[in-house]
């Protein structure tokens, strides 16, 4: 170092690199200050809606996985799905709530409107929703276990498969501060839970309840919601319109077809159609109309989770129906069919995997009555025919006019109904182009006579 170097005491030096750190410490905080927190709102997007109804099915969960799927394309700010269900299919249910639980976008879960039962499926997808709202009169949960846990499995398995359903379903709710103490009941033995009772406990086991969907909206403005990953989202609702994502004409289709109830009447719509059309043979439009019908019927069953013995007994109850109009049991093939149905139509659906989506009662009962309406009437119009006489051959031609083709002294030949016939003139003889009237036939010959004797 050169002699006129200036030496500065140490105290002074650390003075400065004490002031320099502060000075850094400061210009950090301020630059966290200034940034965006991972809280705070993102500019808003699009909120996006969709209508749920009826039994909650496959085609169903399709449908609100595609909408998913297009909100977190607009990063859209919330996807409300309006849920009007009447029971549902667990097993898809359960897929379903792990995919809404990861959606990379705020989805709520709106049980609306008032006197809607979500059931099990409710209970489920509001638990996993990031922010699960009911209108006033509307309820979730069941009588029944939400784990049904087949029985040829071991009680420790059993234990293992319940244990875990719960701790799910506790963390999706705990995620978002909601209560978990009636998780366990819901569970193991079956709860069901109104909405006041929801919201009045500590803390609440929903997020809020909202009269409709206007009001959720303005409900969720300025709510934070924890996403997947540990991101937060703060919603800005307020003024932002509300766009609903229709089902595509496929989409519309499958659900409706998947409806047990409707499912089931195209069915048995159809074998009445088929067995119209043994009954009156010759007119194609039943058989053709009802193959169709028990086709799509049956694509409709094949959606949901069916009891295979109520199936069998399904197809027996069929094939009797059927079989009643090509045996001569005047009747009593159709009661034994009408009866099968009626077993099969309210034990079809399997309860332990789609609690409360069975066949509607009445539906059954008015099938069965429609059905033993149709029977009747064609074992009616069927026993007429048979009483008539034969209107074929010979028979069919007795009172007809004929031409004589050849001399009758008393024998000869006359034509009638495009054909030769060989005949003999009662009235002794008619000469050829006379015409003469069918009296009779024998032994493969025609009697006749002339028309003024007729």
């Amino acid at each position: 170092m050169g002699a006129n170097a200036v030496k500065y005491p140490t105290s002074y030096v650390d003075r400065c690199l004490r002031l320099l750190r502060a000075a850094i410490l400061a210009l950090a905080l301020l630059a966290c200050a200034l940034a965006p927190s991972a809280s705070q709102a993102a500019p808003a997007g699009p909120i996006l809606s969709i209508q749920v109804d009826g039994v909650l099915t496959a085609p169903s969960f399709d449908y609100i996985r595609r909408a998913i799927q297009q909100a977190e394309s607009a990063r859209a700010t919330v996807l409300i799905i309006n849920l009007r269900s009447e029971g549902g299919v667990l097993r898809d249910a359960r897929v379903l709530a792990q995919e809404i639980a990861q959606a990379k976008v705020p989805v709520a879960v709106f049980v609306a409107p008032a006197g809607t039962d979500a059931g099990p499926t409710g209970a489920i997808l509001l638990s996993a929703a990031h922010i699960s709202a009911m209108a006033p009169g509307t309820t979730f949960g069941s009588p029944y276990p939400l784990a049904q846990i087949d029985a040829s499995l071991t009680q420790q398995t059993a234990d293992l498969l319940m244990d875990s359903l719960t701790q799910q379903i506790r963390q999706w709710n705990e995620a978002q501060g909601r209560s978990t103490a009636w998780v366990d009941q819901a569970v193991r033995s079956g709860a069901i839970f109104t909405n006041q009772q929801a919201v009045a406990a500590s803390p609440p086991a929903i997020t809020m309840v909202a009269a409709d969907q206007a009001q959720l909206v303005a409900q969720l403005h300025g709510r934070t919601v924890a996403l997947a990953g540990g991101a937060q989202a703060t919603l800005a609702t307020l003024g932002q319109p509300i766009q609903p994502i229709a089902p595509t004409t496929w989409e519309g289709l499958r659900m409706l077809l998947a409806q047990p109830t409707l499912a089931f009447a195209l069915l048995i719509i159809g074998a009445i159609l088929v067995s119209l059309e043994f009954a009156t043979p010759g007119i194609t439009v039943f058989a053709g109309s009802g193959a169709v019908l028990i086709l799509v019927g049956l694509a409709g069953l094949l959606m949901l989770p069916l009891q295979l013995w109520a199936l069998a007994v399904l197809v027996l109850a069929l094939v009797a129906l059927v079989a009643e109009f090509v045996t001569p049991f005047h009747g009593a093939l159709a009661v034994v069919g009408i009866v099968l149905m009626v077993v099969a139509g309210l034990n079809l659906i399997d309860p332990a995997q789609a609690p409360g989506s069975g066949v509607s009662l009445w539906a059954v009962l008015g099938l069965a009555v429609a059905l033993g309406a149709a029977v009747a009437a064609a074992v009616v119009l069927a026993l007429r025919v048979r009483a008539k006489p034969a209107v074929t051959g010979q028979e069919a031609l007795v009172g007809m006019v004929a031409e004589v083709r050849r001399p009758l002294d008393p024998q000869g030949m006359v034509y009638v109904d495009g054909a030769l016939w060989s005949a003999i003139c009662q009235d002794g003889s008619a000469a050829v182009g006379d015409h003469v009237k069918v009296v009779g036939f024998h032994h493969m010959q025609l009697i006749v006579q002339h028309l003024d004797n007729g």
